[in-house]
């Protein structure tokens, strides 16, 4: 299999161990950045450019699309789509799970419980926003960002206002949501591969601290994932139409809620924690995406993703009051 991993920098861990993993399994492999691409387009004939050079064939395409560049990443992924090249994570579902308020819409429409979340968009409304979340501490969110940017904590109602006041001056679109106090800093992050959890690590910010990413400084341990937990994150996944997920989850008292949805998560806290090689699961699952179709026709692809979102009440129900 020749493998085409759209990365920033092939000296990225992530990147690295994708590469490693997938050589070690006998593939050819090649990194390339994605703002490295020239896209044609042109009638019928969709076509891409990677240094002066049409882009050399590739079986499958694994994208690690950071937040910063999403916009033109997003472009290069649907390109790759429209010229046959089966993706593991398609333009849509990328999209689809960064936009926050989007993927939340989304995750309840099936019944899949999220924390309290309101958009609102004048000073006027920022207090009936705030009842509707139960007031303060609140969590005011950019409903773009990723590894805990933009997500801030107000304490009273009077920061919620000159919060919310500043972003929207800046043109930026806000979410306020519940503050789960419960989960005192503490979350899980479940990474799905294939419809099924393969590692899951629970997540610890620092000292003065309410964001548990590593990246900015919590600190991580392995743990087994109950039933429910392990339920909600693949069930979220599929939702979001992805094959490879970092699923966020915090522990409530009524059970496990669906934070965030990451299309490329990162793997070395997780791999660190656990001890699973999650970026051999990912080459292994690459392997059975490409053998049964990869690449499906539009209307079964849609017809499959209706499928397997598809989340019974009673199965909700089951993952609600579970611990982990």
């Amino acid at each position: 299999m020749r493998l085409l991993v759209l990365s920033r920098s092939p000296t990225l861990y992530s990147t690295s161990r994708l590469v490693l993993a997938a050589r070690a399994r006998g593939h050819e492999v090649t990194v390339a950045d994605p703002l490295d691409f020239h896209l044609v387009v042109s009638r019928g004939r969709p076509s891409m450019f990677l240094g002066g050079e049409l882009v050399p064939h590739a079986d499958l395409v694994v994208p690690r699309i950071g937040a910063s560049i999403t916009n033109y990443g997003l472009a290069v992924v649907r390109q790759f789509d429209m010229m046959g090249v089966p993706v593991l994570n398609t333009a849509v579902a990328i999209a689809r799970s960064r936009d926050k308020l989007r993927a939340i819409q989304l995750l309840t429409k099936k019944d899949i419980d999220v924390p309290t979340t309101v958009c609102a968009r004048t000073p006027d409304s920022v207090e009936l926003a705030l009842s509707f979340v139960g007031g303060t501490p609140a969590i005011v969110k950019l409903q773009q960002g990723a590894q805990g940017i933009g997500t801030m904590i107000a304490e009273t109602p009077q920061a919620v206002t000159s919060l919310l006041e500043t972003l929207w001056a800046m043109g930026q679109d806000i979410i306020l949501q519940e503050y789960i106090a419960e989960s005192k800093g503490r979350d899980y992050r479940a990474i799905v591969v294939g419809g099924r959890v393969v590692a899951a690590m629970r997540r610890q910010a620092k000292h003065g601290e309410f964001r548990s990413n590593l990246h900015r400084g919590g600190h991580g341990a392995a743990v087994t994932l109950d039933r429910a937990y392990r339920i909600a994150a693949v069930a979220a996944t599929r939702v979001m139409g992805l094959e490879v997920a970092g699923v966020d989850l915090l522990e409530s008292k009524s059970g496990p809620k669906i934070l965030e949805i990451n299309s490329s998560p990162g793997l070395e806290g997780v791999e660190r924690a656990s001890g699973v090689d999650v970026a051999g699961a990912i080459v292994a699952h690459a392997e059975r995406f490409l053998q049964s179709g990869g690449r499906r026709s539009h209307q079964k692809a849609l017809d499959e993703e209706r499928r397997l979102s598809r989340i019974r009440p009673a199965t909700a129900a089951r993952a609600r009051g579970a611990r982990p």
